[in-house]
C-alpha cells in the first residue's frame, strides 16, 4: 500500500518542483538586482542653459531726411549738328584741323566754295538796283516838274476863260466884235483846257507810278540782299567752339544745298536723360509748388532747379560733376517710365576731384537727384527690415517682431515711419529667427548713419 501512494504523489511533486524552481530562480534575480542597484549612483542631471544670439544694434530716432532718386543715363551735347551748304559750288578751302575729334574756334572758316559765280550775280544786282533808284529819281523830279507846269496851266486855263466870256459877252450884248473873233479866243480857252487836262492826268498817276517805282526798288534791294546772301554762304563758319563728329568734304568736291557734309557738336552745354519710375518719379521728385500753367498745353509741372551729383560708372570713386535738374523730357507709357533731363554747362563741366577730366558726349553715368524732403522718418540699415515690413527690436533682451511701413530703398538704406525714438533695432541679418529669442547686443551705434 505504501509504495502504491509514493508512486500517486510523485508525479505531483515533479510539477510543483518545475513550477516553485523557475519563480525561486526569478525571485532570487530580482532580489540580487535590487541588492546590487543599491549600491550604484544616479547620474547627475544636465541643467539647460538657454544661449544668447550675439546681435548688432541701432538705436531709432527721427530725423529729416532728403530723399534721393538714382537712374542711369548718357552724357549727350545739347547741340548736335548737321552742316550742309546752303549754296551750291565746288569746294575751294577746308580747315586745316577739319577732322574727327578736333575742335573748331567760334568763327573760323570751316569750308569754302568757289565765290566767283555769286560775285557776278551780286555785281548785276547792284546795277540793277541803281537803275530802278535812278528811275525813282527821275519820276520824282518829273512829277514835282509837272506839278507845276500845272499850276501855270491852270492860270493859263483861267485867263483864257476870261477872255472867252469878255469877248463872248461883249460880241452877244454890245456887237462888239466879230462872231470870228469869239470863235478864235474860243479856240483858245479850249486849248489851254486840253492842255491843262491832259497834264492833270499825267499828274493824277505820278503816285501810281513812283510806287510801282518804289516797288521796282524794293525788288532789286531784295535781289541784292539774295545775292549778298549768297555770296556769304560760301563761306561757312563754326557757329560754336565745334567738335567734330564726322567729315565727308574734300577740297574740290561739288556739293549742293541740303547735302549734309560734317556735323559738329556743342559741347559747352551738356545734358543726361535719366529714366525714373514712373510712380516714384511723380511722388518724391521736387516740382515747383501751386504752378498754374498759362497754356493749354498739358504736361507735368516744372521742376525745382536743384543740384545733382553725377558719376562715372567707369570710375564711381574718382570722378564727379554736378549738374543741375533742368526738366521732364518724356513719358514712356510702355515702360510707364519718365525721363529727368539733367542739364550740365560751362563752370561744371570739370570733375571736382584730382586729376580732374571732363564730362565728355558718350559717358553712361549714374545721376542721384534730390528730391523732396521727409519729416520725422526713420534712416535704417536695409538689412534691418524685411520686406514684408516687419523690424526685429531688442525688448528685455528678447526679439520681438515689430511692423513697421516701408517708405522707399535710398541706396543700402531703407527709410520707415512707424517706429518709437529710442528703439534698439537689429541690424544683423538673420534668417527667419523665432521671436522671444534672447540675444545679446555686441553694438550700439545711432540710425541717423
Amino acid at each position: 500500500m505504501s509504495m502504491s501512494k509514493e508512486a500517486e504523489y510523485f508525479p505531483f511533486l515533479k510539477v510543483i518542483v518545475k513550477i516553485l524552481l523557475p519563480m525561486l530562480v526569478l525571485s532570487l534575480g530580482v532580489v540580487l538586482f535590487m541588492v546590487f542597484s543599491s549600491f550604484r549612483k544616479p547620474p547627475a542631471q544636465a541643467e539647460r542653459e538657454e544661449r544668447a544670439i550675439p546681435v548688432e544694434v541701432v538705436e531709432a530716432q527721427p530725423q529729416d531726411v532728403q530723399i534721393e532718386l538714382t537712374g542711369f543715363g548718357e552724357v549727350k551735347s545739347i547741340s548736335s549738328v548737321p552742316i550742309a551748304p546752303e549754296v551750291s559750288g565746288r569746294v575751294t578751302r577746308i580747315h586745316p584741323k577739319l577732322e574727327v575729334g578736333e575742335v573748331i574756334p567760334t568763327g573760323e572758316v570751316m569750308f569754302q566754295i568757289e565765290p566767283r559765280d555769286y560775285e557776278i550775280r551780286l555785281n548785276s544786282a547792284r546795277s540793277a538796283l541803281e537803275q530802278a533808284n535812278a528811275t525813282l529819281r527821275r519820276l520824282k523830279e518829273q512829277a514835282e516838274s509837272d506839278k507845276q507846269r500845272l499850276k501855270t496851266l491852270e492860270r493859263t486855263r483861267d485867263l483864257a476863260l476870261s477872255e472867252f466870256q469878255r469877248v463872248k459877252e461883249l460880241y452877244e450884248k454890245d456887237k462888239v466884235g466879230t462872231k470870228s473873233n469869239v470863235e478864235s479866243v474860243e479856240r483858245i480857252y479850249n486849248q489851254a483846257l486840253d492842255a491843262y487836262n491832259q497834264l492833270e492826268q499825267v499828274v493824277d498817276l505820278y503816285p501810281l507810278r513812283i510806287k510801282e517805282a518804289e516797288e521796282a526798288v524794293k525788288s532789286a534791294e531784295s535781289q541784292v540782299a539774295q545775292a549778298e546772301l549768297n555770296l556769304s554762304r560760301t563761306v561757312v563758319r563754326a557757329p560754336f567752339n565745334a567738335r567734330v563728329k564726322n567729315v565727308n568734304l574734300e577740297v574740290g568736291q561739288y556739293v549742293t544745298p541740303g547735302v549734309v557734309v560734317l556735323s559738329i557738336s556743342d559741347d559747352s552745354v551738356l545734358e543726361i536723360s535719366v529714366p525714373l519710375d514712373a510712380k516714384s518719379a511723380v511722388s518724391w521728385l521736387p516740382f515747383v509748388s501751386n504752378f498754374v500753367s498759362e497754356s493749354d498745353v498739358v504736361w507735368f509741372p516744372p521742376l525745382e532747379p536743384r543740384e545733382c551729383e553725377i558719376l562715372w560708372t567707369e570710375d564711381k570713386e574718382n570722378h564727379k560733376w554736378m549738374g543741375i535738374l533742368h526738366r521732364i523730357e518724356k513719358y514712356d507709357q510702355k515702360s510707364r517710365t519718365v525721363y529727368v533731363v539733367v542739364r550740365v554747362e560751362k563752370g561744371q563741366l570739370y570733375s571736382k576731384t584730382e586729376p580732374k577730366i571732363p564730362l565728355v558726349e558718350g559717358m553712361f553715368c549714374q545721376v542721384r537727384i534730390p528730391g523732396k524732403l521727409l519729416n520725422q522718418v526713420y534712416k535704417l540699415p536695409e538689412s534691418s527690415v524685411t520686406f514684408d515690413g516687419v523690424a526685429y527690436i531688442v525688448e528685455n533682451s528678447r526679439l520681438k517682431y515689430y511692423p513697421v511701413s516701408r517708405i522707399m530703398m535710398q541706396g543700402d538704406y531703407v527709410i520707415v515711419s512707424g517706429l518709437e525714438p529710442g528703439m534698439k533695432v537689429i541690424v544683423t541679418r538673420l534668417l527667419n529667427p523665432l521671436e522671444n529669442t534672447l540675444v545679446e547686443i555686441k553694438k550700439s551705434g545711432e540710425a541717423n548713419l
